[in-house]
């Protein structure tokens, strides 16, 4: 996928708000296709969520590709860049440190139930009072305070989704993955990929062990499916996914994501109500 003509932004100033008596802070925003938001930290922990397209959200660890059935929970003070692969109507809420309680500790991606959805677009309608600290009127507040405290008991109890490519810090490992990631379809083995990484087949595989704790083969085959997700977010089909990443057939496609994501593929980017 060619984003190389990216734009970038900076990140939202919500995320920068350190007050415990607004707990969650919200924003919306329409992104095209290709937009960045810097590599950036703040105080605040995040979810990130496309009600519409697919964003890929990379931290120091690993990266994510997020279709509108899940979304991104990055706890306070991690690094992270958010890219949209699609055009995408996002969410972001943001979390102060002091509401994090019960909240998860590492970067991960979460499935989005329907109430966490609903919660979350309620929200959306104070976000202009929020972020300015506008004081609301007695019932607002109470519907506020109700909502709020839904919102982060639902977010606790999302469960988290295999979405995840670890990366790694050694830079001949780090170059190969690169290659994987902007060309998914590549089907060159290792053998072959080894020639211009600066390692042995052998160093590589250790390296892969050790920093990702998968085999070379299991991490392309995340590559692909990763990079499948996406491709049904933008409408293709199974069909023609399974041809263009180098699957045997379309079955073997269906049969390889149902495997690793316990859900067939339409079914998995399908926003349940």
């Amino acid at each position: 996928m060619d984003i190389s003509e990216a734009t970038y932004d900076e990140p939202i100033r919500a995320g920068f708000v350190e007050d415990p008596q607004r707990p969650v802070l919200c924003f919306a925003n329409h992104q095209p296709r290709g937009h960045r938001v810097r590599s950036h930290r703040h105080p605040r922990a995040q979810v990130v969520w496309a009600v519409s397209g697919a964003m890929r959200v990379v931290t120091d660890e690993a990266s994510w590709i997020v279709p509108p059935t899940h979304a991104v929970w990055i706890p306070s003070g991690q690094r992270h860049q958010v890219t949209s692969l699609t055009e995408t109507s996002v969410r972001y809420l943001y979390i102060d440190a002091t509401a994090c309680s019960g909240l998860p500790q590492d970067a991960q991606v979460l499935e989005v139930t329907a109430l966490m959805r609903e919660l979350a677009l309620r929200m959306l309608k104070y976000e202009t009072l929020l972020l300015n600290n506008t004081p609301l009127p007695a019932a607002e507040q109470q519907s506020l305070d109700l909502t709020l405290a839904l919102l982060l008991d639902e977010l606790s109890h999302l469960q988290p989704a295999p979405l995840y490519l670890p990366s790694a810090r050694d830079r001949r490992l780090h170059r190969l993955m690169h290659t994987l990631v902007r060309h998914p379809d590549n089907n060159q083995r290792l053998e072959e990929l080894a020639a211009g990484s600066g390692a042995s087949v052998r160093t590589l595989e250790r390296l892969f062990r050790k920093e990702t704790g998968m085999s070379f083969q299991q991490w392309r085959t995340r590559v692909k499916l990763m990079e499948s997700v996406n491709r049904l977010v933008e409408g293709e089909s199974s069909a023609a996914i399974a041809h263009s990443l180098g699957y045997r057939s379309s079955s073997a496609f269906v049969a390889a994501f149902r495997r690793h994501f316990g859900k067939p593929p339409q079914s998995f980017i399908r926003t349940r109500e």
